[in-house]
C-alpha cells in the first residue's frame, strides 16, 4: 500500500464513523432554531438549514475530528451560510416577522403573548448584531458557552459577560417598558 492510500483509507475511515443520520436528526432542530432566530422567518430558516446540511454533506471530506466537534463544524457552516445570506441581501430581517406555533385557545392568552413577543422582538432589534447572534446559539441552538467560543472565536468568559450583558439589557427595557 503506498502513502496515498493510505491516506485516503484514512479518509474513507472517518467519513464511515460520522452515522449522517444520528447527527441529523440530532442537529437539525438546533441548526434550524439558530437560524429562526437569527433571522426570524420559518420558510427562510428552513431554507438555510437546507443549505446547511448540503454543504456539510459535501464537504464531509474536510472534517476533522482532531481539529473540532461535529457539532462545532456543523455550526461554523450554518454561521458562514448566515453570514452569505445577509450580504446577498445586505439587510437583515426583523425579529418581528417570527412566526411561532399556534397560540392557546384562549383569545386573552393569544392576545397576550402575541403582544409580548412582539415586545420582545421591539427589544431584540436594539440589540447588536453580535448580541443578537450570540443570543441565537445560545437559546436557538441551545449551545453552551464553550461551543459558541470555538465558534465565534471570543474566549468563553466574553462570550458569558456578553450574553448576561445582553440579557439584563433585555430585562432592564422590559421592566422599564412595563412600569411605563
Amino acid at each position: 500500500m503506498d502513502a496515498q492510500t493510505g491516506v485516503l483509507k484514512g479518509v474513507h475511515t472517518l467519513v464511515q464513523e460520522v452515522d449522517w443520520d444520528a447527527i441529523y436528526a440530532e442537529q437539525l432542530p438546533r441548526v434550524y432554531n439558530f437560524f429562526r432566530y437569527r433571522l426570524g422567518d420559518w420558510p427562510l430558516a428552513e431554507d438555510l438549514t437546507a443549505a446547511t446540511f448540503e454543504k456539510a454533506w459535501r464537504g464531509r471530506l474536510r472534517y476533522r475530528r482532531d481539529i473540532s466537534k461535529f457539532s462545532t463544524w456543523l455550526f461554523t457552516i450554518a454561521r458562514n451560510t448566515a453570514t452569505d445570506h445577509f450580504r446577498q441581501n445586505h439587510n437583515e430581517l426583523s425579529l418581528d416577522d417570527v412566526r411561532y406555533q399556534p397560540a392557546p385557545a384562549q383569545v386573552e392568552e393569544t392576545v397576550q403573548r402575541s403582544h409580548d413577543l412582539a415586545h420582545l422582538s421591539t427589544l431584540l432589534a436594539q440589540l447588536s448584531a453580535r448580541e443578537c447572534e450570540l443570543l441565537a446559539f445560545k437559546y436557538g441552538a441551545e449551545l453552551t458557552n464553550r461551543e459558541i467560543a470555538r465558534l465565534t472565536r471570543l474566549s468563553e468568559s466574553n462570550v458569558g459577560t456578553i450574553l448576561n450583558r445582553s440579557v439584563a439589557k433585555l430585562r432592564a427595557a422590559w421592566e422599564v417598558e412595563d412600569e411605563g
